[in-house]
């Protein structure tokens, strides 16, 4: 019996991803400013808007 070199991943149940890697772990640490940003772009977007259909 020749074993494969993929590990397996002993709480999957379907045979399909048993033989798939184990999941990698991301790090999904966000920086803090782009709250900002994306509070300024919406402010400044909204603004924009207001202002044209003001006048």
């Amino acid at each position: 019996m020749t074993r494969r070199l993929v590990l397996t991943n002993e709480s999957a149940r379907h045979p399909f991803r048993r033989a798939l890697p184990p999941p990698k772990v991301v790090d999904t640490r966000k920086s803090d400013d782009s709250d900002w940003k994306l509070f300024l772009l919406s402010f400044a977007a909204f603004f924009t808007c207001f202002y044209t259909f003001l006048f």
